[in-house]
């Protein structure tokens, strides 16, 4: 039987959601918080104090991927001599300051979290942020009594678009991924779902779909407040 741990490519998917739905999993960074275009924002505004402008291209590949992987990017387009501790040091402090003035909810998100709460279906997150910083955002935007499981970048060897965040977090929830909805804004978020097995519904934040992750996708909603609706109507 092949591993799943090594699919990488989405599969054509039905747009069907699982009956029943044992659990829901969410993305975090532009599913549920806004945080995807303060952290864009503060790397342009980063790069372009410290004299090295990125482009619009470059920022938004860099979408839902963990920072191992966007420091890879950085040094590979911009060479040795790009500051790369500095630049992570100074977009940080703009990230904290927009964090502490606080950030908004994605529109829905907590239309859906309720609405899952009282239909008593277990959720979990899987992000490519790490621990403690994932656990701390949720908790200052009131969401963290929401989720019986956290999985962060600090749990898993392989993160996205590997599908190991979302295997963990079915493991952890005791769930079969077959009745897992997981609910992403991003490509490699998305890739990663849905090579865990799991019924992926893409709502966008940055990024349009492509045609291939239409296809791999359950549904493309255009708000939490859709899923929401459709879960209504379906259930």
């Amino acid at each position: 039987m092949a591993n799943p741990l090594r699919q990488s490519t989405p599969a054509p998917r039905t747009s069907t959601l699982p009956d029943p739905i044992r659990a829901v999993i969410f993305d975090m960074d532009g599913t549920l918080l806004e945080t995807e275009a303060v952290h864009r924002d503060a790397f342009a505004q980063t790069g372009q104090a410290l004299g090295w402008p990125l482009s619009d291209a470059l920022l938004l590949s860099m979408v839902g991927i963990h920072r191992d992987e966007n420091e890879r990017m950085l040094a590979a387009h911009l060479g040795p001599d790009f500051p790369l501790a500095r630049f992570y040091a100074d977009s940080d402090a703009l990230f904290e300051a927009a964090v502490e003035a606080g950030i908004p909810l994605r529109p829905g998100a907590e239309l859906i979290l309720a609405h899952l709460a009282q239909s008593d279906i277990p959720m979990a997150i899987a992000t490519s942020t790490a621990a403690p910083f994932a656990q701390q955002r949720l908790e200052r935007m009131g969401l963290l009594p929401y989720f019986d499981v956290v999985v962060t970048r600090s749990d898993v060897e392989h993160p996205k678009p590997h599908p190991q965040p979302y295997l963990l977090a079915a493991q952890r929830l005791g769930v079969d991924p077959a009745y897992v909805v997981a609910v992403e804004d991003s490509h490699a978020g998305v890739r990663s779902a849905v090579a865990a097995g799991m019924a992926t519904v893409m709502v966008p934040d940055l990024l349009p779909p492509t045609e291939e992750l239409v296809l791999a996708c359950a549904q493309v909603l255009p708000s939490l407040t859709d899923l929401r609706d459709l879960l209504l109507a379906t259930g």
